[in-house]
């Protein structure tokens, strides 16, 4: 029998949790102050939906969980937690809640939690280097996680060439992670348009959703068309996450979203609803979830769950 969502998030979680305490130094290993930082920030909750969706599509293309996908899992939390640590520094965001507790730089200082992040960046490197992969796949997934992560330089796999490494076109190249928080800060107390606001949701939150699902993907085997259809998936789905979260901002409660509520009417950053409206952004994260469905008719009934978690991501209240 299927697993609900539920179920899926939860054992995503525990999955996921299972490989970051094995795979994190314990706070009884010196320096312990950092030590302490990283498990500060990586283990103060979180729904672990990166790794989730990376291992869900490496299960769907292999038939079973291959057994390196949970450290993936892993090595994606740990660039994700690092983002939001140097996110939320007073340098950036400024923000003293995340995931219900006081962020990194509060508990630590900035310093401890500038060095927190990095810790946490390379040492997700490291996890990825010894992945039991394929060579050729652990090369291609350390590129694509990098590129995703970076300031925009441009993504390995082009459409339509059958070459998983060969160039692609200037014009397609694909935003990072990086990139989009520079443009974000650029463009504070700036009137949003349509173009800026997705820009940057595509490339500060969107690029690591797609990575997960992508790499998930390549671990298990997936051919270069599957690869292609992932990518576009993971592109809409993303954008759909992110424009939830901004639906979220300014209709849920501190207490509820577990980081500070408003924080970006407050700071006037370029969201979806500020361009949009409310409505027409709900419309449009549910229009962007059903063309990412298309995506996986490929793959027939094994997408159920994928399926299932991108719905999730729509109908989600924190």
């Amino acid at each position: 029998m299927p697993l609900s969502v539920k179920d899926l998030l939860a054992e995503g979680v525990a999955r996921t949790d299972d490989a970051l305490e094995r795979l994190l130094p314990g706070t009884d290993v010196l320096p312990h102050s950092i030590h302490r930082a990283m498990r500060h920030s990586v283990f103060a909750g979180g729904k672990r939906l990166r790794p989730l969706l990376a291992m869900q599509t490496a299960e769907m293309i292999a038939g079973t969980l291959p057994p390196a996908a949970p450290g993936l899992g892993a090595a994606i939390e740990m660039l994700h937690t690092y983002s939001l640590i140097h996110d939320d520094l007073p340098a950036l965001d400024n923000d003293d809640l995340r995931r219900g507790k006081p962020t990194c730089h509060v508990v630590f200082g900035e310093a401890t939690a500038i060095l927190a992040g990095d810790a946490l960046q390379t040492l997700a490197y490291q996890t990825l280097a010894q992945l039991h992969a394929p060579a050729e796949a652990a090369i291609q997934i350390v590129r694509e996680i990098a590129i995703a992560t970076g300031t925009g330089v441009g993504r390995p796999i082009s459409s339509g060439t059958g070459d998983p490494l060969a160039p692609i076109d200037a014009g397609a190249l694909a935003p990072g992670m990086i990139g989009g928080q520079v443009v974000d800060i650029e463009s504070e107390h700036q009137r949003p348009t349509p173009e800026l606001v997705e820009a940057i949701h595509r490339a500060k939150t969107g690029a690591l959703i797609t990575v997960s699902i992508v790499t998930g993907g390549i671990l298990a085997g997936a051919t270069a068309v599957e690869v292609a259809h992932l990518r576009a998936f993971g592109e809409r789905a993303g954008l759909a996450f992110q424009i939830v979260d901004d639906i979220l901002d300014v209709t849920q409660s501190s207490e509820a979203l577990g980081k500070t509520a408003g924080k970006d009417t407050a700071t006037e950053k370029a969201t979806w609803p500020a361009v949009f409206g409310l409505e027409a952004s709900r419309e449009q994260a549910a229009a962007l979830i059903r063309d990412a469905f298309t995506e996986l008719d490929t793959f027939g009934p094994r997408a159920g769950n994928l399926k299932a978690i991108a719905n999730y991501l729509t109908e989600r209240t924190h």
